[in-house]
């Protein structure tokens, strides 16, 4: 492990997940009876915060909540799980909220309703420049305004810091994007949305390297995660098999992970075997933050898959 520990900062987004329980995912018109329903914290840049400061690593959020109820409980809950929130702002009007259908068999269907995640802008990254420029990683996904996922990326590129971009919810970027960041993660379904559905893994490795990427991560869920690094090697990195109960945030625990392993001076491939195992944990329990394992989890669940 490195002796500086320079902090992981997220910059994203802070939401409530309101989350209904589902014998299926419903499709459209259809109606069915739930089974259950919670409120929990997410968000994506609050999950992946949740799940490098669970694992024990210094992390600091930037982002926005909301004037309503809910904004001082997401700050709470961060502060609670160790996230560091002194970078945190409240926007006038509503939190962030995220509708969510989650089916027995684990899948779930979204919708991120931004709220003061649509207002975090080039002005809050300005006031945390410093913070930004000191991190170790900073970890960006695509839930905040593109205009302010550009302008973050690229004050980090002047000033060397690597940034991870998750690319979720897909969508189009700028073609600097792709140059400014370390790692690139998208899951399958983002994966086609860059380079298209006929594209093997070892295939839309080379087409996002080609557009500038030095890091790719192509997360497959139970299939492991393909992690493809520009002038050294490509591989895979298998998944360990569990009973997945609820497959939200699993993802982000991932990258939480996988940064704080590259951090700690893993290799990518070693790095994404403990994301992985930290992933696996987190979708056999139920929620998103609430799903992040502990380091000692971890640590014990390598310990029975050598």
């Amino acid at each position: 492990m490195t002796a500086t520990r320079k902090k992981i900062v997220v910059v994203g987004s802070v939401t409530l997940d309101l989350v209904t329980r589902t014998p299926k995912i419903p499709a459209i018109g259809q109606t069915l009876i739930g089974s259950g329903f919670d409120t929990t914290p997410g968000g994506k840049g609050a999950n992946q915060a949740v799940a490098a400061a669970r694992l024990g690593y210094p992390v600091v959020m930037v982002g926005k909540v909301g004037t309503d109820a809910y904004g001082p409980a997401l700050l709470e809950n961060l502060r609670h799980a160790g996230v560091d929130t002194a970078a945190m702002e409240q926007a006038e009007g509503s939190s962030g909220l995220a509708p969510m259908f989650v089916a027995e068999t684990g899948e779930n269907s979204i919708v991120v309703v931004p709220g003061a995640n649509g207002k975090v802008d080039r002005a809050i990254i300005d006031r945390h420049a410093a913070l930004i420029r000191s991190a170790g990683m900073v970890l960006c996904q695509m839930e905040i305004p593109m205009d302010t996922l550009s302008y973050t990326l690229a004050v980090c590129a002047e000033s060397g810091v690597p940034v991870m971009l998750d690319p979720a919810p897909a969508a189009a970027l700028p073609d600097a994007a792709f140059r400014q960041s370390t790692w690139f993660t998208p899951n399958e379904t983002e994966t086609a949305f860059y380079v298209g559905n006929e594209a093997t893994v070892e295939e839309s490795a080379k087409r996002l390297h080609e557009k500038g990427l030095r890091g790719v991560v192509l997360k497959r869920g139970a299939e492991g995660a393909f992690v493809s690094v520009l002038g050294e090697k490509a591989a895979w990195v298998r998944s360990f098999k569990v009973q997945a109960v609820d497959t939200v945030a699993a993802g982000d625990c991932f990258n939480g992970a996988f940064a704080v392993a590259l951090l700690e001076d893993k290799d990518p491939w070693a790095a994404a075997r403990f994301a992985n195992a930290a992933a696996a944990i987190a979708v056999t329990r139920r929620g998103a933050q609430a799903s992040m394992p502990s380091r000692a989890d971890v640590d014990a669940f390598l310990a029975q898959h050598t």
